[in-house]
């Protein structure tokens, strides 16, 4: 039930971001048709010019208001799905008992797994979908932020610092900016838990390498939102697991308590 509960819910968000995707190089105005460029990408588009106009016309500083807003925004969301994560973590060992005790791939033994893991869920008060769901919310949230930022046309005539919003850093500085900032932030969420899962400690190196490459290619106003929104993660993530971290530094340090 959970998978296919998960496996629609990624494909409502694929369809979804696969339908904004074919409008990502056509500006958005107030004749762009459709409920996702009417009531998503079109209100944040206002939402950026209109913060540039009160900031004297400064786009790149609209940006980052408007990007620290909508993080703001989710923050909720994001508080949530980050203590549900905690609480299915700490809850591993026993569900790996329970693995171990009904090691059989039988239909029976399968089904008295499930009724036994569910009966775990329900004495500690865990929903295992509870973190799915605020990160259904808030995608489309970032996705139309993205959109916002590519299809506002009045941020690609712009410069901001050392960079023209519409066109790459020529330095190079804002993508490895990104990549940094996204490897930090991962590190911190996976604090503890990166030596129990390869595969997270994979996607530790291999997801800021990926942010660096694209952020040498797409327009810097685009690195600009990821760098601020990752700084805004960076401490929102030290602020809630504050506790985790300091024990994780401890570990590495050689200091167990």
């Amino acid at each position: 039930m959970r998978r296919k509960f998960l496996f629609g819910m990624l494909l409502v968000l694929l369809i979804a971001f696969m339908a904004g995707c074919t409008q990502v190089n056509e500006p958005i105005t107030p004749e762009s048709k459709g409920v996702w460029n009417e009531y998503v990408v079109y209100p944040l588009s206002m939402l950026i010019v209109y913060v540039a106009e009160l900031f004297g016309n400064s786009y790149g500083l609209s940006i980052i208001i408007v990007t620290i807003l909508v993080r703001l925004l989710i923050l909720p969301l994001m508080i949530k799905q980050t203590k549900s994560s905690k609480s299915m973590q700490a809850l591993q060992p026993e569900l790996q008992r329970l693995r171990e005790k009904y090691g059989s791939k039988d239909a029976k033994t399968q089904q008295k797994l499930q009724q036994e893991t569910m009966e775990l869920f329900q004495k500690h008060g865990v929903n295992p979908l509870a973190g799915c769901l605020p990160l259904v919310v808030q995608m489309p949230i970032l996705i139309g932020f993205f959109h916002a930022i590519t299809r506002t046309k009045e941020i690609a005539t712009q410069n901001f610092l050392w960079f023209d919003l519409g066109e790459a850093d020529p330095y190079f500085i804002l993508p490895l900016a990104a990549g940094a900032t996204t490897f930090i932030q991962q590190k911190m969420m996976m604090a503890g838990t990166e030596n129990q899962n390869p595969q997270m400690a994979m996607m530790l190196w291999l997801m800021p390498i990926m942010i660096i490459i694209f952020a040498i290619n797409f327009p810097a106003a685009l690195s600009l939102y990821w760098v601020v929104g990752n700084i805004f993660m960076i401490a929102q993530t030290y602020f809630i697991k504050s506790p985790e971290l300091k024990t994780a530094a401890h570990e590495v340090g050689g200091v167990k308590k």
